[in-house]
């Protein structure tokens, strides 16, 4: 049995300013984040990890980077450039009001119609189906790499890349990826497998060792 944990990023400027970051937009992690970072840390501390795997966009190198030193362990750590965020184009850097108001329906269909998504009304865009196989892909090849009889692996990525990504682990549509709701910052989502193939939830969004958590749009 492999058993795979999922982290989404700490809360970040332009997550509370409700500003889309996507896959080349950054900003720095907010001043609570380090201290929920360190709850991060002390309840993954206890479980044995054999490797662990990060986006390479900067908000999530940090969150790992930042758990693991605060976890006391040496794993390694590697960078993997199918787990960054959803490649959202020339909405990148603006708020939700702004990509609203440039592209109403195609911002409707990101919100909650992802299969009426099409990319290419959003110059520079991917398709929903393209970053759930992408980030799938990336997660079920480290699996088949590393993974094994009570194997742990660890996973540093972003709110609609791995909500994309547990939806296709979980052989679900791109009909209903929106249908449990967002991640909150620093998450944990935790699946099972025993092929590597096939998986089963045990928790999704778990964020109850987080205190004076604050989530907004950024959930979504």
């Amino acid at each position: 049995m492999t058993t795979i944990y999922l982290v989404r990023h700490g809360r970040t400027e332009w997550n509370q300013a409700g500003r889309l970051q996507g896959a080349h937009g950054d900003s720095p992690l907010l001043a609570e984040s380090y201290q929920q970072i360190k709850q991060l840390a002390t309840y993954l501390r206890p479980i044995d990890f054999a490797r662990a795997f990060v986006s390479p966009i900067k908000r999530a190198q940090d969150t790992a980077r930042l758990t693991l030193a605060d976890m006391q362990v040496s794993i390694p750590l590697t960078t993997l450039v199918d787990l960054r965020e959803f490649e959202m184009g020339i909405w990148e850097g603006l708020t939700y009001e702004e990509a609203k108001a440039n592209h109403p329906a195609m911002f409707a269909a990101y919100r909650t119609a992802p299969q009426k998504f099409v990319a290419q009304e959003v110059p520079g865009a991917e398709s929903f189906q393209g970053l759930q196989d992408r980030v799938r892909g990336a997660i079920q090849t480290q699996v088949q790499r590393y993974g094994g009889h009570d194997v742990n692996l660890l996973f540093f990525s972003h709110g609609m890349a791995l909500t994309a990504g547990i939806n296709g682990l979980l052989g679900q549509s791109i009909d209903h990826l929106r249908d449990a709701g967002g991640l909150g910052n620093t998450s944990t989502t935790v699946l099972k497998t025993n092929d590597g193939r096939h998986y089963d939830l045990v928790v999704r969004n778990d964020t109850h060792y987080l205190t004076d958590v604050k989530q907004g749009n950024d959930n979504f």
